[in-house]
């Protein structure tokens, strides 16, 4: 019997996906669950499983586009038993051919690598840091080099063994489809000899033989850079050896220089000097679509921001009281960014308007409220996204904004991940700010800023007293959003926060 597979249904606005990658070949028996195929659509890349065992049929090729629901492969059951017995029994006869990959290699055409398509309106990409050099003998699936487009960051990896020719320098900036570096299929037999050869060299020279050991992220890289440390000097502490970002924080340049201002009498003078020189880096494509994307909003848009106060001691006061309790029943902080999103996702549904965007001449209304929050990384401004915040309760938004901020520090952050948010909070006080006028993070309609809390005398009940206030900003889309709809926003969310009892009633 031939079971089907066939492409999941992968996000509610994607009609079609590409076939990435087969990782199991036509007519190879598969195990169920095995990884098939890699899958890849406008915003992320999907793996696709088996469901049975059995002998698999590939219809699709790899590059393909295919529609959502479209038969890719189809798994013969029957024929596992009959097929698994052949495969094990093939390597046996071979005990010892090593020399018999090497006499087509030697000639065999190089592998050209290049830049996968890595989403529907990306057309090319920033070469972030190589993870091998030309010359270096390389596996299948072996890390090359890290890739950064204008949102997120992704890894290249070889398709075969061999040795690697490296084409495109650090920091270039190449369009999708560029041939970024060669494979010649020959190296695979040597590297498989030398590391057998001589496993102890190879261990003492690379950590083991892992490629990662020694290389840094792109954000080590540019801090090491900046400080002016070889990265062969710095211990990584990372997955495989790889050296951090934390790792190059905590570097500090070569004392060498030291002896030389000692024995030179007119260093110093020298040193004074080097302390005002200029660098020069280039701007990631990050910062360049942050850049480009900041000064269209403001252009684009009638943006006006509207303030407002809040007295944050209830909320603080809750706080104290539950946070220790709270930390123990679900192994997340309570922090203040839960209180903020559940009062905006309340006013939100009060204030429709203000979770709703323009899309040419027609307005977008959404009845859900997927919160984007900003987090600042290393490579620039980054937005992801809180999906149906409005149906999840403390400890639940607590543990994604975690979540994210953490994937968001490490690059990790998916397409899907950082795409489609209806509102958008920013937290500026963190840093220190008492007053600021967000801008709009298009193409929605609005953003609240939050602001450091300060403790101000303020009117109570005919008296002076001091209270730990913020203040609240709210940039909005004036197009869309009226005065009346952004000002009683901002008022439902200061009511909300000041009596918290109310999140949790919901009036």
């Amino acid at each position: 019997m031939a079971f089907e597979v066939k492409v999941p249904t992968v996000g509610e606005s994607i009609t079609e996906v590409t076939i990435g990658k087969w990782t199991k070949k036509d007519g190879e028996f598969v195990n169920a669950n095995d990884l098939i195929c890699e899958i890849e659509s406008d915003k992320a890349t999907f793996e696709l499983n088996a469901e049975v065992s059995g002998v698999l049929k590939i219809n699709a090729q790899e590059g393909d586009t295919v529609a959502i629901g479209t038969i890719i492969c189809s798994i013969q059951e029957g024929a596992g038993s009959a097929a698994k017995p052949v495969a094990d029994a093939a390597p046996k006869a071979t005990p010892a051919p090593a020399a018999a990959p090497s006499a087509p290699a030697a000639n065999a055409t190089p592998i050209e690598v290049k830049i996968p398509t890595v989403g529907e309106s990306i057309a090319e990409v920033t070469i972030g840091a190589w993870a091998v050099k030309s010359g270096d003998a390389i596996n299948a699936e072996d890390l090359l080099c890290e890739i950064e487009s204008d949102k997120a960051t992704f890894e290249l990896r070889a398709e075969s063994a061999g040795v690697i020719e490296v084409l495109a320098r650090t920091g270039d900036t190449v369009a999708i489809g560029t041939v970024v570096c060669k494979i010649i299929p020959s190296a695979g037999g040597a590297k498989a000899a030398s590391t057998t050869s001589a496993p102890t060299a190879a261990a003492a020279s690379t950590g083991g033989g892992n490629y990662a050991a020694g290389h840094a992220s792109p954000a080590a890289g540019k801090i090491l850079n900046e400080k002016g440390v070889d990265a062969s000097a710095v211990a990584g502490t990372g997955k495989d050896g790889r050296i951090t970002k934390e790792d190059a924080m905590n570097a500090s340049a070569a004392p060498a220089a030291k002896p030389a201002a000692a024995s030179a009498p007119a260093t110093p003078a020298k040193a004074a000097v080097a302390g005002r020189e200029d660098t020069r880096v280039k701007m990631t494509s990050l910062r360049k679509t942050i850049a480009r994307r900041l000064v269209a909003v403001k252009s684009e848009t009638a943006m006006l921001t509207t303030f407002n106060e809040v007295d944050m001691k209830p909320v603080m006061d809750m706080r104290s009281k539950y946070k220790d309790t709270f930390k123990e029943k679900y192994g997340v902080g309570l922090g203040f960014m839960s209180f903020f999103t559940k009062a905006v996702c309340i006013a939100l549904q009060d204030f429709p308007s203000v979770n709703a965007y323009i899309d040419g001449d027609e307005i977008i209304n959404h009845n859900y409220c997927d919160v984007s929050v900003a987090v600042s990384t290393p490579k620039g401004l980054v937005v992801p996204v809180i999906r149906n915040a409005e149906t999840m309760s403390f400890n639940e938004i607590e543990a994604e904004i975690v979540r994210l901020a953490v994937r968001a520090r490490d690059g990790k952050l998916s397409m899907d991940e950082m795409t489609g948010g209806t509102f958008t909070i920013t937290n500026g006080g963190i840093f220190g700010s008492m007053l600021s006028t967000p801008i709009i993070n298009s193409p929605q309609s609005a953003i609240l800023g939050m602001h450091n809390i300060v403790e101000r005398p303020i009117a109570m009940n005919g008296q002076v007293v001091i209270r730990p206030i913020m203040y609240l900003a709210l940039s909005y889309d004036h197009r869309i959003i009226d005065g009346r709809e952004s000002v009683g926003f901002l008022v439902r969310v200061k009511q909300l926060l000041e009596d918290p009892s109310r999140l949790l009633l919901g009036v």
